[in-house]
């Protein structure tokens, strides 16, 4: 995650050296960022079940690798074409969070498996606290020093996994590799079939499309209605990964066993909603900082989400389940950039109704109403007869 934070801050600049206007960056931004997503998707099922197959290390640590290579390579690329080469096979290497998400699932139980998905939530966020403030720092000695220390990072993470990281799968839970089910389109299929985890897996969508809001214009946003400099852009990012590691390392661990898991979840459905309509009204730039405090409690939905779901299904199918909650994000993070960052062109422009510049925010806010409208429905007990 913290390889991943520090290319965040300079991206719109190595596109930059490729194309001059800035439509067209906003527009090769989004396809940047949904590339990646697109290769996770197709490659999220495949590594879920060969971790269910042969272990969870043995996958973990060659997509480490990979990415390794990876960022050294796309630190030279000389194109723009190479460069989203490079993207495609970050991608592939990215999907290995479907095996970290199975490893928490093979080493909880019910007393804290929100607990534990909330520290790999807080290790998302720590990556973002360290990882966009050193992209912006090391930024202003070249385009491509963010991601050769990208490429370091990984690199010192798959030494770690090599001497210390242990198998967390027994031999009596591995299962055969059923080549069917390689498809990304098929773990689709069977995870939006009708069944009692259904609804979670709506609203894990519907959140994760609002999320992505974040990383699909953040840089661009910020860039455009306040003049934010990389440094910038990588310091504010990396408060957002202070405030979020805070909420899935502290608050999920405090206040789900003592609101419960449907009370916690639906008090975060409620400050994400209020959250993106602060981003998006936000006139001064010391203000999303404030927006981000407020929005704390955001963080306690996705920890909840993720922990029931797990409790109703088997230990040799969990690959299976991360596999597909991430072919299902990975989808959502394909419609995501292209969505906000095309509806951010639209508000910059001149042309036609004037728009609000905050648009794409109050756009995932809808996203999350439309999550809550459907949880009011799903369940006997409404959101606001809960809060």
């Amino acid at each position: 995650m913290i390889g991943i934070g520090i290319i965040i801050p300079v991206l719109p600049d190595v596109i930059r050296r490729f194309v001059s206007n800035q439509d067209a960056v906003n527009h090769y931004f989004g396809y940047f960022v949904a590339l990646y997503a697109l290769m996770q998707f197709i490659a999220s099922p495949v590594l879920g079940s060969l971790s269910d197959r042969y272990g969870r290390r043995p996958v973990l640590l060659n997509s480490l690798l990979g990415a390794s290579i990876d960022y050294v390579f796309m630190a030279y690329a000389p194109s723009l074409a190479l460069l989203f080469v490079g993207r495609i096979i970050s991608g592939l290497t990215g999907a290995s969070m479907t095996v970290a998400n199975s490893y928490i699932a093979d080493i909880s139980d019910d007393s804290n498996r929100a607990s534990n998905f909330g520290m790999i939530g807080a290790a998302f966020g720590i990556g973002f606290i360290l990882g966009p403030l050193i992209g912006g720092a090391l930024g202003h000695f070249g385009h491509e020093v963010p991601f050769l220390a990208a490429a370091g990072l990984n690199f010192i993470n798959f030494l770690f996994g090599i001497f210390v990281l242990p198998e967390s799968l027994p031999l009596r839970h591995r299962r055969k590799i059923e080549f069917r089910k390689l498809n990304p389109f098929s773990s689709l299929i069977k995870i939006l079939k009708p069944s009692p985890i259904l609804f979670f897996v709506i609203a894990y969508a519907l959140l994760f499309l609002a999320g992505n809001v974040h990383p699909s214009i953040w840089t661009l946003y910020t860039e455009k209605k306040f003049a934010w400099t990389s440094l910038q852009v990588g310091i504010s990012l990396s408060f957002v990964g202070l405030i979020y590691g805070f909420s899935q390392a502290f608050l999920t661990k405090k206040l789900v066993p003592r609101w419960g898991e449907q009370k916690s979840l639906n008090i975060g459905i409620v400050f994400n909603a209020l959250g993106f309509i602060l981003y998006g009204l936000a006139p001064e730039g010391w203000m999303m900082y404030g927006v981000m405090l407020i929005s704390c409690l955001s963080g306690l939905a996705m920890p909840c989400l993720q922990s029931m779901m797990t409790k109703k299904v088997e230990p040799n199918r969990q690959g299976e389940l991360q596999g597909g909650l991430v072919a299902l994000s990975s989808v959502t993070a394909i419609i995501a950039p292209i969505l906000y960052t095309r509806t951010l062109n639209l508000a910059m422009s001149n042309e036609g109704i004037h728009l609000p510049l905050g648009l794409p925010y109050f756009i995932a806010a809808l996203v999350v109403v439309l999550c809550w409208y459907l949880l009011t429905q799903m369940k006997p007990v409404s959101l606001k007869e809960e809060l």
